[in-house]
């Protein structure tokens, strides 16, 4: 049975994605988004060009809707304000919205980045929640909402994705790629001998998939999605740089100086990783996923070697295509500021 979609931010790299995902399967994709929607990614997609925060583009994109799918959000790099007000308000206007409409399902893209820097792993759905930076908060009180809706009655699903790559993963993932492809060693935080759980995009769409489709009991909740298969940070790292064949390896950097000097960087906005990135770059960082496989029989078929290496793969064959851009979305490079200069020393 077809069911109609409405993706917010569908021009970003989870959108997308989605979008093809869907559209693969013939299914009436609608997307909303801030952002053009190029046309090479068209793809059989309607486009509304609007804001999730304005209501006469979300009445308008919500015409016929069986499934909202939330993915829109001001990334990291944004302004404060930005980040706080699409989150916030967008979500409440969405929900709203999409309550009028008798929209049958709203899945909602957190992220694990509610957790904030946490003491243990795995993390489970029940854990305290303490969001580093505006971000995380951001989540955080968006979550609250879609609580809120669940708690009427509605069938809501809460994603809390680990950090999902895949084709067209830029962003911070590009460091790793640009410094592979063009023969360097990489540095990474500590030893590297922490267990850091990624994501593919492409488990990620079908986790959403099984939210839209199974029995709205089984899918009504919160549910962390991550790969099943990870090794230490170094050594999925170094799965890249072997990759890449240049013959380079991965670099162990003190954590404490390392630290002291992004902190810096960010502040005078040299660098565009942000606290939450170096902050648990060198500590375990991996979410239970028992609840997801249970109750809705998800299984990540991407481990994260696969995963990293399908976007480097994606990569090469693309950055002509990219390497004149920057941004702050996942979507396109982030400005280097001085870890270009650090690479020099790599």
């Amino acid at each position: 049975m077809a069911l109609h979609y409405l993706i917010t931010g569908g021009a970003g790299f989870l959108g997308i994605n989605l979008c093809r995902y869907l559209r693969a399967q013939g299914q009436p994709v609608r997307s909303l988004d801030i952002a053009p929607f190029r046309a090479a990614d068209r793809c059989g997609v309607e486009v509304i060009e609007g804001d999730v925060r304005d209501r006469t583009a979300v009445e308008a994109a919500l015409a016929d809707i069986d499934v909202v799918v939330h993915c829109a959000a001001a990334l990291p790099l944004a302004p404060r304000a930005e980040i706080l007000s699409t989150a916030i308000d967008g979500t409440e206007l969405l929900l709203d919205c999409a309550r009028a409409h008798q929209v049958q399902r709203f899945i909602f893209i957190s992220s694990t980045a509610v957790y904030g820097v946490p003491d243990h792993h795995p993390l489970r759905e029940g854990d305290p929640l303490h969001g580093v930076g505006a971000y995380g908060e951001s989540k955080i009180r968006a979550e609250a909402l879609c609580q809120r809706a669940l708690a009427q009655g509605r069938c809501i699903s809460i994603l809390r994705p680990k950090s999902f790559v895949g084709p067209e993963r830029l962003g911070a993932f590009e460091l790793l790629y640009d410094w592979a492809y063009s023969g360097h060693d990489f540095p990474i935080l500590g030893a590297g001998n922490n267990h850091y759980q990624l994501l593919d995009v492409a488990d990620l769409c079908r986790a959403i998939e099984l939210c839209a489709t199974l029995e709205a009991p089984r899918v009504s909740g919160v549910f962390n999605v991550g790969a099943r298969e990870y090794r230490t940070l170094r050594e999925d790292f170094q799965a890249v740089l072997d990759r890449a064949g240049h013959g380079r390896h991965v670099v162990s950097i003190p954590v404490g100086p390392a630290m002291a000097l992004l902190e810096i960087f960010e502040a005078l906005h040299l660098s565009p990783l942000y606290r939450w990135i170096y902050a648990t770059a060198a500590q375990e960082s991996v979410v239970a996923t028992d609840k997801i496989e249970q109750q809705l029989g998800f299984r990540a078929n991407y481990s994260n070697q696969n995963a990293l290496i399908r976007n480097y793969d994606w990569y090469v064959a693309h950055r002509r295509d990219f390497r004149s851009l920057t941004g702050t979305t996942h979507r396109v490079p982030w400005k280097k500021g001085v870890l270009q200069l650090a690479k020099c020393f790599f």
